[in-house]
């Protein structure tokens, strides 16, 4: 499928990424920021976020923002600060990129660590519920807003050993439908991505014995992450799209 997004087409538009300090977080803010996007950039890591901050300045497209954040021990609180903050610097929020989250560990089921679990959930799960919940009315402001969550093959379909990452990405599919059919009636669009495996950190743990260059990188496959955001594109919803179809 030929995702091409027309080079402004995020022209003076505000889009949040989670995750953004490294693999496709971090092309997603670039790439967003190319297509005249003003990125708000979440992480917990301050230094790889300055880079990628860096990186936009010096390439001359619009001066992103940071927001330092750990989602595993941020609260609802948090969320709503974050989200007042965006609306009286910005007065809206035309795009939300959740990107960031972890594998936990691969184990078998009777063997998945009670702790290693909620920190999964927490940040996989939690943390976007929250984070959206608080969003909304910032994005309610924007003409034609875009929320993308993040899949996983494994959240389509569950298999051994990834239990907890698994049952984390069948949870976000579904919060992605149910937000979808809710705001179907608005002009918010909302969507989730699967990568298929890429060259990021997170697949490396998971396929550690696996040839990266086998692997397609985050820029391979950052052109549907573009079009699920560009706001002409009015008739995807409630979709979890393959960014790597068989």
């Amino acid at each position: 499928m030929d995702y091409s997004t027309a080079s402004q087409a995020l022209k003076d538009k505000v889009i949040l990424v989670t995750g953004a300090g490294a693999g496709i977080g971090r092309q997603a803010a670039l790439s967003y920021a190319e297509h005249g996007a003003t990125v708000i950039l979440l992480g917990r890591n301050v230094n790889n976020l300055e880079l990628v901050y860096d990186e936009i300045e010096r390439a001359g497209h619009p001066q992103p923002a940071i927001i330092p954040l750990d989602l595993k021990g941020a609260t609802k609180q948090n969320y709503l600060d974050m989200a007042e903050t965006i609306e009286s610097q910005f007065g809206r929020l035309d795009g939300v990129l959740h990107n960031a989250g972890v594998l936990g560990t691969l184990s078998p089921f009777e063997q998945i660590d009670e702790e290693t679990f909620d920190d999964v959930m927490q940040i996989n799960v939690k943390s976007e519920f929250l984070m959206t919940q608080a969003l909304l009315p910032v994005l309610r402001k924007a003409p034609a807003a875009r929320i993308i969550f993040t899949s996983s093959t494994v959240g389509h379909s569950g298999r051994a050993f990834w239990g907890t990452y698994s049952i984390s990405k069948f949870a976000v599919e579904g919060m992605m439908q149910i937000l979808a059919d809710e705001l179907s009636d608005t002009t918010i669009r909302v969507n989730a991505i699967n990568p298929g495996g890429t060259r990021t950190r997170m697949r490396e743990k998971a396929f550690p014995g696996e040839d990266a260059n086998t692997l397609k990188t985050p820029k391979d496959i950052i052109p549907l992450y573009l079009h699920l955001m560009d706001p002409s594109v009015t008739s995807i919803n409630g979709q979890c799209i393959d960014a790597q179809p068989k």
